[in-house]
């Protein structure tokens, strides 16, 4: 009788389990701030602070309900940027059932959201109104950061809008969630991304902090990474560039692998004068080096003499391409396994440089020298476009994923 006791006791425990899990983790639809999210190409939570005036969004959405609902209580609200970006953000805040709603507004469970115009209010109801499954790995973790305090999520959709053309070189950062802190005058963040949308594996270690290194005068950007195809992975996923690079220049899929197999450092440096407003350097360590490289590039002559190409060759190590007289570019061997590519005037004299050591890739950028030169993307948020400096770190894992960390000063 024991033996029995026993075994239903056991029975009942197993038939339990699953409806406890249920209980304690339920894999209904989406709600709230979820389906959202997985509408949203952008979407930031701000923490209110009613002791200011409310921001320009309040009043134009508002009218005349911005303040008094702004200085009610200190609250989250949020942006958020449909597939149509550029028709401008919704305003989403929680607001009384009984407060009237506002032109172009609807309600989703607690929240009020108003959107800038009639058609994205029309549209945005719409896919609301679709059932979504409930989210898990990053999407669950980025929505929990969004009610938590100062976050930004963005999709692939997103990134399309703030890089433009500059998107495929992130491909490894589809989608993702910062989360925002203040030190001082300075704006940290960190959080993580992934190469695609969905992913379900396990939140990455912290990325860490990056070294503060001082710029060169003339450096507009630099970006070290361990492998170039952290840039080369979304330009390589079309098959239709891979075949053209093979047709007209001879680098076949080997090459191609090996070159993205090489620790790099991407460099835009500011000119004063000249055709060019600024000159990118792509410094390589090649694990096949000069022998394997040499030949390769020399295929490359004809292709370009083709496109109406000159060559002076400057030095014994130094290829220099020129059109009508202007430098166009070229590549200079610094050691037997260093190259260096160049698009504009050949820069001065130059070291191997020292590249990442730990799997980590660093960007810095100086986001307000850029814009004066017009080589930002125009779609970068105000805070970035004013910034002196920004410093991003990213460490891929074996998941996919890819931890962040950096900062922007002003």
């Amino acid at each position: 009788m024991r033996g029995l006791r026993s075994s239903a006791g056991l029975v009942a425990l197993l038939v339990a389990l699953p409806a406890l899990a249920l209980w304690l983790f339920p894999r209904g639809s989406a709600r709230g701030l979820d389906r959202l999210l997985l509408e949203s190409a952008l979407l930031q939570t701000h923490r209110s602070r009613p002791a200011d005036p409310p921001p320009s969004i309040w009043r134009e959405r508002l009218g005349s309900q911005a303040a008094p609902l702004w200085s009610a209580r200190q609250q989250f609200w949020w942006q958020l940027w449909s597939s149509h970006a550029s028709a401008g953000a919704v305003l989403v805040l929680e607001t009384p059932a009984s407060a009237p709603l506002p032109a172009h507004a609807f309600r989703l469970d607690q929240f009020t959201l108003v959107a800038p115009n009639p058609l994205v209010r029309q549209q945005l109801e719409q896919q609301l109104q679709l059932q979504r499954p409930a989210l898990r790995g990053l999407e669950r973790r980025c929505a929990l950061q969004l009610q938590r305090g100062d976050a930004v999520y963005w999709s692939a959709a997103g990134l399309s809008s703030l890089l433009g053309p500059l998107a495929p070189v992130a491909s490894s950062l589809q989608q993702g969630c910062l989360t925002l802190s203040s030190e001082r005058s300075r704006l940290l963040w960190s959080g993580e991304a992934a190469a695609a949308r969905g992913s379900h594996a396990a939140a990455p270690r912290s990325a860490g902090t990056p070294r503060p290194e001082p710029f060169v005068t003339t450096e507009l950007l630099d970006l070290k990474g361990p492998r170039l195809d952290l840039l080369f992975r979304g330009l390589l996923s079309s098959a239709s560039v891979k075949q053209a690079l093979a047709d007209r220049y001879g680098l076949q899929p080997d090459a191609l692998k090996r070159l993205s197999q090489s620790p790099f450092v991407l460099r835009l440096s500011a000119l004063d004068q000249g055709a060019f407003l600024a000159g990118l350097q792509l410094q390589l360590r090649l694990q096949d080096g000069q022998s394997f490289w040499a030949p390769r590039l020399k295929a490359l002559e004809q292709p370009l003499i083709d496109q109406g190409l000159a060559l002076s060759r400057g030095t014994e190590k130094q290829w220099l391409w020129s059109r009508g007289g202007v430098a166009q570019g070229g590549w200079r061997w610094l050691s037997k396994e260093h190259l260096l590519l160049f698009l504009g005037p050949a820069p001065g004299p130059l070291k191997p440089a020292a590249f990442e050591q730990d799997g980590a890739w660093t960007l810095r950028l100086q986001p307000k020298r850029l814009l004066a030169k017009r080589l930002l993307p125009p779609l970068m948020p105000l805070a970035v476009r004013r910034a002196r400096e920004l410093v991003l770190r990213g460490v891929p894992s074996r998941g996919g994923q890819t931890a962040l960390s950096g900062e922007l000063r002003p």
